[in-house]
């Protein structure tokens, strides 16, 4: 009898296997994924199972974590499981309070020429590069001061969009015309529809992978600027503490932190304190 992949879209992902997965999952990657998270971590790993061409979720889950599976197949499941949500821009009062605040101190206070900034959950990249643009206007007329900006992510399909800096033109929509023209540059192929980020912010960036759950990160510098947005909600309390502690030892006396409009940070004991919505400075 000749196995059909497509057969597998009648498999289900039991709870044994997905409560093995969930258990790995959230012990080493600090992404929580209670009981009704199962039918939507089914629906996203039915395409390995097919492209491997496995008929059941059981023989896929103890592949992937099998000695070969785990160099093969482990970052194939974390780049599906991992949510990379983002848009250009969001959340834009962070921005505003990135350019009327954060960077005028910093330009004021005269302690360094370069400002280093980390966007720690950059997903495909349309934070960092609405950091370099907010970067690059403001310094642009300032001679001697300069930035760069790390982004880091567990995804290695979405550093890799994030290096290629290619985006649907649709998702720059919502920016100016002026901004549009300065940075982005449209596909010669007019059929593509594409925008791509100007070299001139390209050159300013660096893309490496990166899992906040570890205890050591191996980022042998310190920011004044750490964005790590909308990660949190995803982590249990005793993990958010573990990242957000991490975090600030990244981050440089006085530098600031900025975490997305529905994290707290309240409940936690740290050298932080609250200077905007969901902004906060190192003391």
């Amino acid at each position: 009898m000749t196995y059909n992949p497509l057969s597998v879209y009648k498999a289900e992902l039991d709870q044994s296997d997905f409560v093995r997965i969930s258990r790995f999952i959230g012990q080493n990657y600090g992404i929580k994924l209670p009981d009704h998270k199962r039918i939507m971590l089914q629906g996203r790993l039915i395409n390995r199972l097919i492209k491997l061409n496995f008929e059941s979720f059981k023989k896929y889950t103890d592949y992937v974590f099998s000695d070969e599976g785990k160099v093969v197949e482990l970052q194939n499941m974390i780049d599906v499981i991992s949510t990379n949500k983002t848009d250009f821009f969001r959340e834009h009062l962070h921005f505003d309070f990135l350019r009327n605040k954060v960077l005028p101190e910093f330009v004021e206070k005269g302690q360094s020429r370069n400002l280093n900034i980390w966007s720690a959950a950059c997903s495909s990249g349309e934070e960092v590069y609405s950091l370099a643009i907010v970067a690059e206007d403001f310094f642009g007329d300032k001679a001697g001061l300069d930035y760069s900006i790390l982004g880091t992510d567990i995804s290695t399909r979405m550093l890799e969009k994030a290096k290629t800096a290619i985006y649907p033109a649709n998702a720059i929509s919502a920016i100016s015309m002026e901004t549009k023209k300065k940075y982005f540059l449209k596909s010669k192929d007019t059929k593509a529809s594409n925008v791509r980020i100007k070299q001139e912010l390209r050159s300013k960036t660096t893309f490496l992978w990166q899992n906040l759950m570890e205890n050591d990160y191996a980022i042998n510098q310190t920011f004044e600027i750490i964005f790590c947005r909308n990660v949190l909600i995803y982590f249990s309390k005793q993990d958010q503490m573990h990242v957000i502690n991490n975090l600030s030892q990244k981050l440089k006396s006085g530098g600031y932190l900025f975490l997305g409009h529905s994290e707290s940070i309240s409940h936690l004991n740290l050298p932080l304190i609250s200077v905007s919505q969901t902004v906060f400075q190192k003391q």
